[in-house]
């Protein structure tokens, strides 16, 4: 029996540099049960553990974007393709595309926000038959700290796609002024109906003002979900350390509707 706690060692295949902090790590990994916004925790030897969502995946392959800013990052950051890492997992909720098919989807994502649901729009990049249409709202803080530019490349390109790119600060052309919020008026919610799902991601504070800006052009609560960024440590809900009230985000999320999330409050 294969122990849930213990870490397996896998080969990376390939290190994208994203930003001046922030990079992806393609691993070798071979898991048909991953599901669009689970996580992983990774790990080296010696130095620690940390909780990553999954920013995409293939049949052979898991994607982790990963942001410079601790003692294992640092030392993640030395390493080069052909290394080896730790993970173990897939853990928690993902999005529930099966109960999205068919429906206009909005996707609304701020910052490093944009890796969790980088592979669900893939997945409705690839199949579109499974949406109707897709609007994407992806907004960053500058021009420096833009994620994934062939994605946002494809995203604008795609005919099923409607995508405005958003920057809190400064300029870069193709890219909007503002907080990503801002643009929720242009996605024309009154025309859908009830054939609809939003998904929100980025920091706390970004998610809860968003939530109430979709919810001043029609959007009901029932029709949102989000992706808790919280640090979490075991992943099993056994250590307590991601608890918020009786909810154990490691288990019940990382993504949960906005009926169950709004009242998540450390």
């Amino acid at each position: 029996m294969n122990n849930p706690w213990l870490p397996q060692k896998h080969r990376i295949l390939n290190i994208i540099e994203e930003t001046d902090l922030e990079s992806t790590f393609v691993v070798e990994f071979r898991d048909p049960q991953i599901r669009h916004g689970q996580f992983f925790q990774l790990s080296l030897p010696k130095i620690g553990e940390a909780p990553i969502s999954v920013s995409s995946f293939t049949d052979s392959t898991v994607e982790f974007t990963i942001r410079r800013v601790g003692t294992l990052t640092n030392v993640l950051f030395d390493l080069h393709a052909g290394d080896d890492i730790y993970i173990r997992g897939p853990y928690g909720n993902g999005f529930p595309l099966e109960e999205f098919k068919g429906k206009h989807i909005a996707v609304i994502a701020g910052g490093t926000g944009v890796s969790p649901v980088r592979s669900t729009l893939h997945h409705y990049l690839n199949n579109p038959q499974d949406c109707r249409d897709v609007y994407v709202i992806a907004g960053f803080r500058d021009a420096q700290h833009v994620l994934f530019e062939n994605d946002l490349r494809q995203w604008r390109q795609a005919k099923h796609f409607h995508t405005t790119l958003t920057l809190d600060h400064g300029e870069r052309e193709g890219f909007q002024e503002g907080f990503a919020m801002n643009y929720v008026k242009d996605i024309p919610f009154q025309d859908f109906g009830e054939e609809y799902a939003v998904i929100l991601v980025g920091p706390p504070v970004m998610m809860k003002f968003t939530a109430q800006e979709c919810m001043k052009y029609g959007v009901t609560e029932d029709h949102i979900y989000v992706s808790f960024e919280r640090k979490m440590s075991c992943a099993l809900g056994k250590c307590g350390h991601c608890k918020i009230n009786e909810t154990y985000v490691c288990l019940e999320g990382p993504v949960f509707p906005y009926t169950k999330a709004k009242g998540l409050v450390d």
